[in-house]
């Protein structure tokens, strides 16, 4: 393996258990080159107690950034992962434009004024179906936005285990042309592993229509403790090649390089 970056990491400025420091010695236990803090913004009309607060983010771009001056080993990235929230493209490309950004992750947590990750009770009753379906339009249409360089976790709606009636094999398809149509990229993240589902996102049955469609690829863990970090990336990656990947994504001042996956 090549260069291996790990850009979905979250702190205590948002919902992770550690403080940006303590994720360098595990960065250089597992060989990482590059490191990226993504913290969850999260533009609702009430305050997420998992979203950092807009008000911290100057103190956490220049925490971040300080820790990037002192630090080569591993090379530190500054991001943020935005809630695609329709109707807030506004507001958020607001909060974007404050802050020279490394890269950006776009993420679906919302439909409608529910969150799909917090509780199965958001499932009770409705028609997987048409929930599955609708989702994905979401990510789509957040992708088309262009306020992003990475969408996460594509198939969240996974998270609980349930599963789209039939074969999803379409859902993904269209998703992936509408991504490479929109020039942003998707990651395998590897966090799905500590939730119900048990699995990476997206399912890897399907990662192979990403690789056909030329949509370009990071891996991620989406760590929210040191531990965590590069989690089950010998996998990832081995999945990645199996489906037809070769290079994966890095991201310099919101513009995209790619590297080799193996030397």
């Amino acid at each position: 393996m090549a260069y291996l970056t790990d850009y979905h990491i979250h702190t205590t400025f948002s919902d992770g258990k550690a403080e940006p420091e303590d994720y360098i010695p595990a960065a250089r236990a597992m060989g990482i080159s590059e490191i990226g803090f993504s913290e969850h913004l999260t533009l609702t009309d009430e305050e997420q107690g998992w979203s950092i607060n807009p008000d911290r983010l100057p103190e956490y771009f220049n925490r971040i950034q300080s820790l990037a001056v002192k630090t080569h080993d591993p090379v530190i990235r500054i991001g943020i992962e935005a809630d695609y929230l329709p109707g807030k493209v506004d507001e958020i490309l607001e909060y974007l434009n404050k802050y020279p950004f490394d890269y950006v992750i776009g993420s679906v947590h919302y439909m409608g004024t529910e969150t799909v990750d917090l509780g199965r009770e958001f499932y009770t009753g409705k028609d997987m179906r048409r929930i599955f379906s609708e989702y994905f339009d979401l990510v789509a249409e957040a992708a088309s936005t262009g306020l992003f360089d990475i969408m996460a976790h594509p198939d969240l709606i996974r998270i609980f285990g349930h599963r789209f009636p039939g074969n999803p094999e379409h859902l993904y398809r269209r998703l992936a042309r509408n991504l490479k149509a929109s020039d942003v990229a998707f990651e395998i993240n590897t966090n799905g592993m500590n939730k119900p589902l048990g699995e990476f996102y997206p399912d890897s049955r399907f990662l192979n229509i990403f690789a056909e469609e030329g949509v370009p690829l990071c891996i991620n863990s989406d760590a929210h403790m040191p531990s965590r970090l590069a989690q089950h990336f010998d996998a990832a990656y081995a999945l990645a090649a199996a489906a037809g990947f070769r290079e994966t994504a890095v991201f310099k001042g919101r513009e995209r390089f790619m590297i080799p996956i193996y030397e």
